[in-house]
């Protein structure tokens, strides 16, 4: 467990909090809980509602979508559904410690759009959805910080779509034989 000095350092090196004042950090670190996970255990899980944002302070954990058993999941990677119909397992990112997860369930009550595996042992801050509204009331600046970070991923995973259209374009179903 991280003590409040070390919880406080913690956060301020966190990119999302990165411009926030010193005062806004220590209220936002005093109330975020400190969660242990196991080894390959599932922290989220794609299509169940979610109300909470993760900060890895160590271990490391992969976003998946997809079955993630092995069990008619996709050995290539592609993301495409098997004979079935059934959507196969995809690696979407692997995140170490100091980088977040969850932060798009913070703002919409949609379903969890990935889940989230430990490779390994992990400690988390978790901050929720109440106490984020409740920090942002105070200081607006965080919402703005997190904005930031989704463009980041949305532009991140535009990137990797496309670099993956290029190597694999579609195929021209419009010439007849």
């Amino acid at each position: 467990m991280l003590t409040s000095v070390e919880r406080l350092l913690f956060v301020r090196g966190v990119p999302i909090f990165q411009e926030l004042r010193d005062d806004f950090l220590v209220r936002v670190a005093s109330v975020m809980d400190e969660l242990s996970f196991p080894a390959n255990h599932t922290i989220v899980t794609q299509g169940e509602e979610g109300r909470s944002l993760y900060i890895i302070v160590s271990g490391l954990v992969r976003v998946h979508i997809g079955d993630a058993s092995g069990e008619g999941s996709d050995r290539n990677g592609d993301g495409e559904c098997d004979r079935n119909g059934s959507q196969r397992h995809r690696i979407l990112a692997d995140l170490n410690p100091g980088q977040c997860f969850g932060e798009m369930s913070l703002f919409d009550a949609e379903p969890r759009s990935a889940s989230v595996t430990t490779r390994e042992s992990c400690n988390c801050l978790v901050l929720t959805q109440l106490q984020l509204y409740d920090a942002i009331d105070e200081t607006p600046g965080i919402a703005i910080n997190i904005i930031r970070l989704l463009s980041r991923r949305i532009r991140e995973l535009n990137h990797r779509l496309n670099t993956y259209q290029v190597k694999s374009p579609a195929p021209d179903f419009s010439r007849t034989n």
